[in-house]
């Protein structure tokens, strides 16, 4: 039977155990924005297909490539945590709702 490779926490680094508990994770993260049509609209335009073509130009215009506007509006990682990180991450991500915090 061949041993598992040792697998990283993608948290902290260390290297897993292969007899160690660890944890798998999947995350995406999924732009979305009520602008077109919705109300505070963009500069410049007077309905939404003026809205959509200013947003469109704006794109256009801008120095970032594909890829990084890609990256803004859909990215996933997946990967594995260990034991202790795995605290960390759930308590970061289930925080209770309550007074905005600062970025």
């Amino acid at each position: 039977m061949p041993i598992p490779a040792i697998k990283t926490c993608a948290v902290c680094g260390r290297a897993i155990a292969p007899d160690a508990l660890y944890y798998r994770f999947a995350l995406t993260l999924q732009a979305e924005q009520d602008v077109i049509g919705g109300g505070a609209g963009t500069p410049g335009a007077d309905s939404p297909e003026e809205e959509l073509t200013v947003l469109l130009k704006r794109l256009e215009d801008s120095p970032d490539s594909a890829e990084a506007w890609e990256e803004q509006v859909h990215w996933e990682r997946g990967g594995t945590v260990c034991t202790a990180c795995r605290t960390v991450v759930v308590r970061l991500l289930t925080s209770p709702p309550g007074p905005e915090r600062p970025h």
